[in-house]
């Protein structure tokens, strides 16, 4: 064993203002998007628990209006076939 061994740490230069800028908006970035995710999901449980009362009450009110006869259909004239002459 002839060679010897380096166990010193290496040499590692201090991050750059640049460097900490980047790593530190990078956290303030996933935080942003960990709080917009939380934000879709928590107000949507809390929604369909009130989308289902409105639709219990939706029906009710259903109930009591008079059925409407079924709606007017828009009817398409069939297209034209023109033969090319040649």
């Amino acid at each position: 064993m002839s060679a010897e061994l380096d166990l010193s740490p290496p040499e590692v230069p201090e991050p750059t203002f640049l460097e900490s800028l980047l790593r530190y908006g990078l956290f303030l970035g996933a935080i942003f998007q960990l709080i917009c995710i939380l934000a879709v999901i928590v107000p949507t449980s809390k929604g369909r628990e009130q989308e289902e009362t409105e639709s219990t009450d939706g029906k009710a009110t259903e109930q009591m209006k008079k059925p409407k006869g079924p709606a007017p259909q828009i009817r398409q004239k069939p297209k034209k076939e023109s033969k090319k002459k040649r």
